[in-house]
């Protein structure tokens, strides 16, 4: 230990980052390996070992829930883990007085532009949104970065390239930005971070020292693996089953709720159309990959752009799923505002664009 022990020598602390190092290496590898055979996991399990079709409705749904349960187990460990171990010794106070000082709508842009560079369905997005509440980044930044996170990646932007064109990708993905920044100022103009659950604000002030003039001890290796090991369980005892619970339900709704019944019961042009395939979208759970052809599908049948737009986005930025896990680190007020402001956002956006296509 650091604080009050006899000195370390330097072949000892050379032998101890050495070994941590090799321990690390070895965990990362081995995390890697999970992580990224998590889909031909799922799938030799649904379709090989238990022999499940893979058109039917079944067998569609337990695909899903075996690829995404591990992939988002994975993904909480190993960031709320790195951003614990980040911020271990860090003043918190100084981190946020530097965004407060370099103003908040720049902060707003730079969490949606992180959104949109990181390919996380909505989802995937929360181990960071823990992160980052937990190192005391403004919640309207991180909310900025929870909406656009799930709206925008490198693929979608090739696959909306090649099937819609360049002037529809552009639209997409200034609307989605716009979405994050717009979210983010609505969440912190109510003061929503009084709405977080008591834990995640506890440990977003746990070992955070108030006075300035306090300077706190540097932590080593050791200690700095102590306390992320220490916040990764803690935050993974409490969140494991609710994951499990919430991928569950997506799964039902992947397997068993036919995509084409949105285009076919949706209607188009009437003013009710873009609230209505908002709400309808909101529950159910799909990534931005996934809703690219649907988005051609609709557009294809007829469906203005602006409803179009409002019912893709809404269904990769939010999900029934997603608030059942957000609903531990939120506040049901806090739950409200933020599916209420999703909900107005992605109306006005949809009735703006059918309003100038028209």
């Amino acid at each position: 230990m650091a604080h009050g022990n006899a000195p370390v020598s330097p072949d000892s602390q050379t032998l101890s980052v050495i070994r941590y190092c090799a321990y690390a290496a070895i965990a990362v590898l081995v995390w890697a390996a999970l992580y990224t055979h998590c889909h031909e996991a799922a799938q030799w399990i649904t379709y090989g070992l238990l022999g499940l079709s893979q058109e039917s409705a079944i067998g569609k749904a337990t695909q899903f829930f075996l690829y995404d349960t591990p992939k988002i187990l994975l993904l909480l460990l190993l960031m709320v883990y790195c951003i614990s171990w980040l911020r271990a010794d860090l003043r918190a106070e100084r981190v946020r007085d530097y965004l407060a000082g370099k103003g908040r709508f720049l902060g707003y842009g730079l969490g949606a532009l992180f959104g949109a560079i990181t390919p996380f369905c909505s989802c995937s997005s929360i181990p960071l949104f823990l992160g980052f509440t937990m190192a005391r980044i403004p919640l309207g930044i991180t909310m900025a970065f929870l909406i656009t996170s799930p709206l925008i990646n490198e693929v979608a932007v090739i696959l909306l390239w090649g099937l819609l064109g360049w002037k529809f990708t552009v639209l997409y993905v200034a609307v989605g930005l716009l979405s994050g920044v717009l979210g983010g100022m609505i969440l912190d103009a109510v003061h929503a971070e009084r709405w977080l659950q008591p834990f995640v604000r506890e440990a977003a002030s746990h070992g955070v020292v108030e006075s300035p003039d306090c300077a706190l001890p540097r932590m080593g290796l050791r200690e700095r693996h102590d306390f992320a090991a220490q916040e990764m369980c803690t935050i993974f005892r409490r969140v494991w089953l609710w994951v499990i619970v919430g991928v569950g339900l997506g799964a039902l709704l992947h397997g068993y709720v036919p995509q084409t019944w949105f285009a076919d019961s949706m209607g188009s042009g009437n003013w009710w159309s873009v609230p209505a395939s908002v709400a309808i979208g909101i529950p159910l759970y799909a990534n931005i990959t996934g809703i690219v052809p649907v988005m051609e599908s609709l557009l294809l049948k007829g469906l203005p752009v602006g409803t179009t737009l409002a019912f893709c986005m809404s269904t990769v930025a939010a999900s029934l799923p997603e608030v059942i896990m957000l609903k531990q680190v939120m506040r049901v007020q806090l739950l409200a505002v933020f599916l209420c402001s999703l909900l107005l956002l992605f109306t006005l956006i949809g009735w703006f664009f059918n309003a100038i296509t028209l």
